[in-house]
C-alpha cells in the first residue's frame, strides 16, 4: 500500500498517492453534512484498518497534508487516537517511530486545532505505551516548553495536559534511563507558566497541576508554598476559566490536605466567599463547592462560624432560578404532549436481594442538573447538618421575607426560599420542630401557586418533613394536618404540568413510606388519584405512577386486598399489561409494580397469576433465545427483561405461597431457572438465585430432580477469585443452599463438605464483604449442620469462633433461630469440638434479645 524514497524500507516511508486520495475522500464524505450513509462509509475506513501502514496513512494526512480542509486533517487524527487502541500492540516498531516522529512537529502547528488534536493523539500513546517507550517525547515537551515561543509552548503544554489528565501516575514514577521522575521536571516549569501573559498557557499550566493533588508527589509537596503564591495570583485573574480551576483546587486541596490551607484559611474562605458571587456561573458554582467540602473535611467548625451571616445570604440567592435555567423551559411544556424518546431517563432495575443491604438512599432532589442553584442547596444542607439550628438566626429571616413578597416578578424568590426550608429540614429540625405546624400550614397552600415550580418545590420540601408529619397523626390537629398534605399532593398528582407531576408523585411515595398502615383508610381516594394519573400521563412520568403503587402495595400490605380497592387499581394495571409486547421496555417498571402487589395481595394475587406467571416464563424463554438466535427469537437481546421476570416470578412464590406449586408444576421453569443461574450476567445470577431461595421455602418437590446441579452451581459462586466484585449473587446463593437445607434435609449431604469448605474462609476473612454475605453464610452453616450436624461436627473445632463471632452480629428472627438449632445440635454430636470456643459461644448465646429463646438454648447446652 506504501512505497519507500529509497527502498530500503519503512523508515522512509512515503504514501502512494491512490492510498491518499481514497483515504481523504472517505474522511471528506466522513465529513461532509449532506452525506447520506455515514455508516457505509465508516464500513470502508475500517476495512483500511487490516493494512498495517493504514495508520502511517492516518499520520501523513494529519502532519502534512496542508491542501486538505482542516476538518479532514483532524478527523484522520482522532482516527488514528481511535486505531491505536486496537493497532499499538501489533504495529510493527518502524510504524510505530513513524507516527510518532510525524506528531512531534505538530506541537508547533500554526494551527491551534492542529496542536490540540496532536496532543490528544500523544496522550493516546503515552497511555498504552507508556512514557518510557517514547524517549524524545519527554525531551520535546522540554525542549518546547523552553522555548519562549508561545505557539510551541502552547503545543507541549496542551498535550502534557492531557497526559496529567489521563495517566498522571505515569509521570511520578521512575523510568529506566532517566535521572528522575518526570514531573520533577515538568512542575516548577508548570508553576513557573502560572505568570505567563498567555490565558491558555496560565489555564493549562494550572489545570495540569491540579491533577497532582491527589496523588501529592513528594515535587509538588515540597513546592506547596510556590503553588498557593501562584493560586493567590491567579485568584483574580480576568480569564473566567483560570479562576475556576483557582476555585477547583482549593476545593481539592480542603477535601484531600486540608493542613495545607490551614495557615491561609481565612483568606481563602474570604475569597470563595467574593467569587461564588462571580458574574460567571461555572466559577461560582466551582467556589460553591468549597462549602459541602469543608463541611466534610477534618477542620473545626469555629473557622467557618464568624462567615455564616455573610455566606447563608449568597447561598440563599443563588439558589434561586437563573433566568437561563433549562428547568424554566421545561416547567412550561404542557403535560397533554407525548414524551420523546430523548425525554426518558434511563432506567436501572435492582435485582432481588435477600439480607441486610448496605445500598445508600437515592437522591431525592427533583433537580437533574447539576448547577449553581443545586449546589447551593447542597451547600446549605451540609452547613445546616454542621451547625445545626444556629443558622437559623440568618436564614429564617430571609425565608421569612422572600415569601412575604406577593407579585409575579418575585416568583423566584420565594421558590428559593421553599427550597431552603427543604434542605434545612433534616440539619435543623430541632429548632424548626416547634413551629412545624405554622410552616406546614404555610407549605400547603404553595401547592396550588399559579407557577409550577412552586408548586413542584413544594410537594419535594413537604415529603422532607413526612416522618414529622405522620408522627403529627395521633392527634386531631395533627391527623387533620397530614390529611390536608395527602390530598394536596394527590391533587397535584393530577397536575397538568408534568414536572409538577413527576414531584408530587415522588413526594408522595416518601410519604407513603413514612405512613404505611395509616393510609388504608384512605386507600380508596389515594388508589383514584393514583389511576386517574394513570390513565392521563405520558410515559415518562408513568414510570413514577408504578414506583408509587408498588410503594403503596409495600406500605399497606394485605389491606390493599379488599374487593374494593382491587377494583379500582387491577383493570387498568392488567390493560396496560396486554398491551404492552413482550419486547417493549416500558414493561420493565410495570413487572416491577406487579412484584410488589404480589407481595401484598398474597394469596388474593390467584386470580390474577396464571397470566403472569405464565408471560414471565415466555419472556425469559424469548431472551435466552435471543442471546444465541435474535432473528429466530423476534427480539433483541436485553438481560433486563430476565431479571425483572425472575423478580417477580420471586414475588409471586412470596405472595401466593403454596399456590404457585401448581403454576410451577405446569412449566419448564426448573430448567430455565438453573440455566439462568448459570448466565454469565452478575443481575441475571444473583435473581436466579434469590427465586431458587422462594422457591425452596414453597415448593421444593419441583426442584428435586435437579437439585445436585441447583446445589452444585449454587456452591460456586462462594468459591470464586471474583467474590468481591459478585457480592450479591454469592450472597443470594448463599441464603438459596440454607433455604434449600432446611427443605431438603438429609438429600443435601453429598455436597455439604464442598459448601461448608467454602463457607468458612468467608467467615474467617470478612474483611471488604459486606454485611449480608456474612450474615447469609452464618446461618446457612448453622441450618446445615442442623439437617446434617453427624457430617459437620467433626470439624466444628475449625470454624466455631468465627462463626460463633457472626452469630452474634445477626438480629433476632427465625432465620437466626435455625442457625442455633444447628449449633445445638453439633455440639450434641461433637460436645468435646466445642470446648476450646465456649467463651465464644457464650457470647453468641447472649447476643439474644428474646428471653425465652435465649432461655431454651441455655436448657439445650
Amino acid at each position: 500500500m506504501a512505497s519507500s524514497a529509497d527502498g530500503s524500507g519503512l523508515a522512509t516511508w512515503q504514501p502512494q498517492e491512490e492510498g491518499l486520495r481514497e483515504i481523504c475522500g472517505l474522511l471528506e464524505q466522513q465529513m461532509a453534512p449532506t452525506s447520506d450513509d455515514k455508516s457505509l462509509i465508516w464500513q470502508k475506513l475500517q476495512h483500511y484498518t487490516q493494512f498495517p501502514d493504514f495508520n502511517n496513512y492516518l499520520a501523513f494526512i494529519f502532519a502534512r497534508a496542508e491542501g486538505k480542509p482542516l476538518e479532514v486533517r483532524q478527523a484522520a487524527g482522532l482516527l488514528l487516537k481511535n486505531n491505536l487502541r486496537s493497532a499499538f500492540k501489533t504495529m510493527p516498531p518502524a510504524n510505530q517511530h513513524y507516527i510518532k516522529s510525524e506528531l512531534l512537529p505538530c506541537l508547533g502547528a500554526p494551527d491551534r486545532q492542529i496542536r490540540s488534536t496532536a496532543g490528544t493523539v500523544i496522550s493516546a500513546f503515552v497511555q498504552i505505551g507508556g512514557v518510557a517507550g517514547w524517549p524524545e517525547l519527554l525531551l520535546a515537551l522540554v525542549k518546547c516548553l523552553d522555548s519562549n515561543d508561545p505557539i510551541h509552548m502552547e503545543g507541549a503544554m496542551d498535550a502534557l495536559s492531557k497526559i496529567c489528565e489521563d495517566v498522571p501516575q505515569l509521570l511520578d514514577a521512575d523510568i529506566s534511563g532517566l535521572s528522575e521522575r518526570p514531573i520533577n521536571v515538568f512542575l516548577p516549569r508548570f508553576i513557573q507558566l502560572f505568570q505567563s501573559p498567555q490565558t491558555t498557557l496560565r489555564k493549562l499550566s494550572l489545570g495540569a497541576v491540579n491533577q497532582f493533588i491527589m496523588l501529592m508527589p513528594t515535587v509538588l509537596y515540597m513546592s506547596m508554598d510556590k503553588y498557593l503564591q501562584g493560586l493567590f495570583v491567579l485568584a483574580n485573574d480576568p480569564a473566567p476559566e483560570v479562576r475556576k480551576l483557582v476555585c477547583s483546587a482549593f476545593v481539592q486541596l480542603i477535601e484531600i490536605r486540608s493542613a495545607v490551607l490551614e495557615p491561609h484559611l481565612r483568606n481563602v474562605i474570604e475569597y470563595m466567599l467574593l467569587v461564588n458571587k462571580d458574574s460567571d456561573d461555572e466559577v461560582a458554582l466551582e467556589a460553591c463547592e468549597f462549602w459541602s467540602a469543608y463541611c466534610e473535611a477534618d477542620l473545626p467548625p469555629e473557622n467557618l462560624r464568624e462567615f455564616l451571616p455573610r455566606l447563608i445570604p449568597v447561598l440563599l440567592s443563588n439558589m434561586a432560578y437563573a433566568d437561563d435555567d433549562e428547568s424554566l423551559v421545561d416547567a412550561e411544556v404542557d403535560g397533554s404532549l407525548p414524551d420523546r424518546d430523548q425525554d426518558l431517563k434511563p432506567r436501572f432495575h435492582s435485582s432481588r436481594f435477600h439480607g441486610s443491604e448496605d445500598a445508600e438512599d437515592e437522591d431525592d432532589d427533583i433537580v437533574n442538573v447539576w448547577n449553581l442553584r443545586k449546589c447551593s442547596a447542597a451547600a446549605l444542607d451540609f452547613l445546616s447538618n454542621v451547625f445545626g439550628d444556629e443558622i437559623l438566626s440568618t436564614l429564617m429571616p430571609i425565608i421569612q421575607a422572600n415569601l412575604s413578597i406577593t407579585g409575579d416578578a418575585t416568583w423566584k424568590d420565594r421558590e428559593a426560599a421553599v427550597l431552603a426550608l427543604g434542605a434545612i429540614a433534616e440539619g435543623c429540625i430541632n429548632g424548626l420542630y416547634p413551629h412545624l405546624p405554622e410552616i406546614i400550614t404555610f407549605l400547603i397552600p404553595l401547592l396550588d401557586d399559579n407557577f409550577p415550580l412552586i408548586r413542584s418545590i413544594s410537594c419535594w420540601t413537604l415529603s422532607r418533613f413526612s416522618k414529622y408529619i405522620v408522627q403529627g397523626i395521633d392527634h386531631q390537629q395533627g391527623r387533620e394536618q397530614f390529611d390536608k398534605v395527602l390530598v394536596g399532593l394527590l391533587r397535584r398528582i393530577l397536575d397538568d404540568n408534568k414536572r409538577v407531576q413527576e414531584a408530587a408523585c415522588s413526594a408522595f411515595a416518601t410519604l407513603e413510606e413514612e405512613a404505611a398502615e395509616e393510609l388504608a383508610p384512605r386507600l380508596d381516594i389515594i388508589l383514584q388519584h393514583l389511576m386517574c394519573a394513570f390513565g392521563k400521563y405520558q410515559r415518562r412520568n408513568i414510570r413514577i405512577v408504578y414506583d408509587a403503587i408498588g410503594t403503596l402495595a409495600d406500605a399497606v400490605g394485605g389491606e390493599l386486598n379488599q374487593p374494593k380497592h382491587l377494583e379500582i387499581l387491577m383493570p387498568p394495571l392488567i390493560a396496560k399489561w396486554q398491551q404492552l409486547s413482550n419486547s417493549d421496555k416500558d414493561l420493565f417498571p410495570l413487572l416491577e409494580c406487579f412484584t410488589s402487589i404480589a407481595q401484598a395481595l398474597g394469596p388474593g394475587f390467584s386470580p390474577f397469576a396464571q397470566p403472569v406467571f405464565q408471560r414471565c416464563i415466555n419472556i425469559i424463554q424469548t431472551q435466552q433465545l435471543a442471546k444465541v438466535d435474535p432473528v429466530s427469537a423476534g427480539a433483541k437481546y436485553d438481560k433486563e427483561f430476565i431479571v425483572c421476570s425472575l423478580d417477580l416470578l420471586s414475588g409471586l412464590a412470596e405472595g401466593l405461597g403454596a399456590g404457585i406449586e401448581s403454576l410451577v408444576s405446569q412449566s419448564n421453569l426448573r430448567d430455565l431457572l438453573l440455566q439462568c443461574c448459570m448466565d454469565e450476567s452478575h443481575d441475571v445470577r444473583q435473581s436466579a438465585f434469590a427465586l431458587l431461595g422462594d422457591l425452596a421455602r414453597v415448593c421444593p418437590v419441583h426442584l428435586h430432580s435437579r437439585l445436585p446441579e441447583f446445589l452444585d452451581v449454587a456452591a460456586k459462586q462462594l468459591n470464586t477469585t471474583k467474590l468481591k466484585e459478585t457480592l450479591s449473587v454469592a450472597n443470594n446463593a448463599c441464603w438459596a443452599i440454607g433455604e434449600l437445607a432446611i427443605k431438603v434435609q438429609k438429600d443435601m449431604s453429598s455436597v455439604v463438605l464442598t459448601v461448608i469448605s467454602y463457607l468458612v474462609p468467608i467467615l474467617q476473612r470478612p474483611e471488604g464483604l459486606n454485611k449480608s454475605l456474612i450474615e447469609n453464610c452464618a446461618i446457612t452453616l448453622g441450618r446445615i449442620a442442623w439437617v446434617c450436624p453427624e457430617l459437620v461436627s467433626p470439624h466444628m473445632e475449625h470454624f466455631m469462633q468465627s462463626w460463633c463471632l457472626a452469630l452474634s452480629m445477626i438480629r433476632d428472627d427465625v432465620e437466626k433461630e435455625d442457625a442455633f438449632r444447628g449449633l445445638c445440635a453439633m455440639v450434641r454430636a461433637n460436645p468435646s469440638g466445642a470446648l476450646s470456643s465456649l467463651v465464644f459461644m457464650c457470647k453468641a448465646i447472649a447476643s439474644w434479645h428474646v428471653s425465652d429463646v435465649l432461655t431454651f438454648f441455655i436448657k439445650t447446652f
